[in-house]
């Protein structure tokens, strides 16, 4: 079973996009749509105090027609987070985001935010161990083996 940190090794992406609980939520939601990224990690330093994403927007300031200019990221964040550590599996991490309709989870080791995963993470990491043993399915039977 492969593990979180392998996963985060082969993500090409930036450190993990952070914002503070007292920005502005259209501070917030501007840094998300220039990164072209959905959640965003809420923190103080290194400890993280909730998350951000665009369903907390779309629940929280449009639907309840709020102020994105004049309303507090930690007004809106959802302050019940759950993570994960690097040495938990992947197939952890899918549960876990099935079972509480996440699509993000931050990845923490000794306390301290070390990364991020998503479910698209995940799906793309489920593929690409699909495809190659489909691959050598392939030349197994071809004959192509050892």
């Amino acid at each position: 079973m492969k593990k979180v940190a392998e996963i985060l090794r082969e993500k090409a992406n930036p450190p993990v996009v952070t914002v503070s609980p007292d920005s502005s939520v259209y501070d917030a939601i501007k840094t998300m749509a220039e990164r072209s990224i959905g959640a965003v990690v809420v923190a103080d330093g290194d400890e993280v105090l909730g998350m951000l994403t665009e369903r907390d927007y779309a629940r929280k300031i449009v639907l309840q027609d709020r102020s994105s200019r004049t309303t507090k990221v930690r007004e809106i964040m959802t302050d019940s987070v759950f993570y994960v550590r690097p040495e938990d599996t992947r197939e952890h991490c899918m549960a876990l985001m099935t079972e509480r309709h996440f699509r993000h989870l931050p990845v923490i080791q000794d306390k301290k935010l070390v990364g991020l995963v998503s479910i698209g993470d995940l799906v793309k990491d489920v593929m690409s161990e699909q495809k190659f043993i489909i691959t050598e399915l392939e030349r197994y039977i071809s004959g192509e083996h050892g």
